[in-house]
């Protein structure tokens, strides 16, 4: 083992890191965090502005001495795409090195065939590199979040019924062969609460649930400060929690018996049910407003199946809050119906709240992780798997972005 090497990795990952949580930095800031002697903090800077990843700012005022040399990292240094795949549509957006959005784009998903949407999510790539006046040689990573469990050693994503095909091919390979860069898959939901922790309501919360309903159900989880994933990244698949439909029917093993009554064609069917008519969901909300007393009746009953699932969350993992997002999940009439009756069937209080984010909760959690991952890769020292560095949570250009 290399140690002086290894050491040196180290301390260009704590000076980045420094840089990147409080830039712009002096030096002698940086070795007052870092505890690094002042000859090595001189050395990595030098190597990191050679790099072109730091440069250098102005210089500290209204201090009683010298003045001293400021730095921050150059966030045009290396770009990130984040991409949000659902059941109905994909959105794609390019960052850079500060989280900022550079460009975005959402098409409908080509849900028939799995081949088809690595070939979307290329083209929207290249749409929005192109849009965001990024070149493609200097995107280093595409952070894909999946309706799915996506499995390390194959590349396969399973328990995506939404999305046919994707449990057949290697997906970060396709994507990496059509793009030319690296690419990670994550859950979307699992995307959708680091960006809810980081940025939205979940803010300062060490546990926390977040419950994605729209054409499917799922939920990431962050417990003690960590994102779980489970055995094989499909921790938080409630879709497959047997209940709501019945469980030993052959489609519940497709789809899961909680996502047929939950999900936008559990909403679909009981309307029909009740009216025999096949509306959208749109539609079944819209008519709300009119106190249409079918379309209430399918919204009490969702929202009391939904309750259910929350009930089973806390149960299990004991959060601080329970975020609800999706197309669905975060409408207001929806969370509020939920909060009523969740007292009734479980028995101590569980805050309920929709996501800040909406629908950029993936592409905003797509970008933190994608941050985290490319500065390990580049400087060389990976931190815990679950510990993500990011800029400071107050990213007001993010939030600009997403308005």
């Amino acid at each position: 083992m290399n140690q002086p090497r290894i050491a040196r990795q180290f301390s260009l990952r704590a000076v980045m890191e420094a840089v990147l949580q409080n830039g712009p930095i002096s030096r002698a800031s940086i070795a007052k965090q870092t505890g690094l002697s002042k000859q090595t903090i001189s050395e990595v800077m030098r190597e990191l502005e050679e790099g072109g990843w730091v440069v250098e700012t102005g210089r500290t005022t209204g201090h009683v001495g010298r003045t001293a040399v400021t730095y921050e990292l150059v966030p045009e240094a290396a770009f990130i795409v984040a991409v949000d795949l659902g059941g109905t549509k994909v959105r794609v957006a390019i960052c850079d090195l500060a989280t900022r959005i550079l460009a975005e784009e959402t098409e409908p998903t080509r849900a028939e065939d799995a081949r088809e949407v690595v070939e979307q999510i290329a083209a929207l790539t290249r749409k929005v590199a192109l849009k965001g006046g990024v070149p493609m040689e200097k995107i280093r990573l595409a952070v894909v979040g999946v309706p799915g469990a996506p499995q390390d050693d194959t590349g396969r994503v399973l328990l995506a019924p939404n999305i046919a095909g994707l449990d057949q091919i290697d997906v970060p390979a396709a994507l990496k062969s059509a793009l030319g860069f690296d690419v990670m898959l994550e859950n979307d939901v699992n995307l959708a609460v680091l960006g809810e922790s980081w940025l939205g309501s979940g803010q300062g919360i060490e546990n926390l649930a977040y419950i994605a309903v729209g054409t499917g159900v799922g939920s990431g989880l962050i417990l003690n400060g960590q994102l779980v994933r489970g055995a094989a990244n499909a921790a938080g698949e409630i879709g497959f929690m047997p209940f709501g439909a019945d469980p030993y029917e052959p489609e519940s093993l497709r789809m899961g018996a909680f996502e047929r009554v939950v999900a936008s064609h559990g909403i679909v069917a009981r309307y029909k049910t009740l009216t025999g008519r096949e509306e959208t969901v749109r539609t079944i909300f819209g008519r709300l407003a009119d106190a249409d007393a079918e379309a209430l009746q399918v919204l009490d009953e969702t929202a009391r199946l939904l309750a259910q699932g929350v009930a089973a969350i806390a149960s299990l993992t004991n959060p601080g809050k329970v975020i609800l997002g999706g197309s669905i999940g975060e409408r207001p009439e929806l969370v509020s119906r939920v909060r009523d009756v969740l007292p009734l069937c479980f028995p101590y209080p569980v805050p309920v709240e929709a996501g800040a984010l909406g629908a950029h909760a993936a592409l905003v959690g797509a970008a933190a992780l994608g941050l985290s991952h490319l500065h390990n890769t580049l400087f060389g020292a990976d931190a815990p798997e679950s510990r993500i560095s990011l800029p400071p949570a107050n990213a007001a250009h993010m939030r600009e972005a997403l308005r």
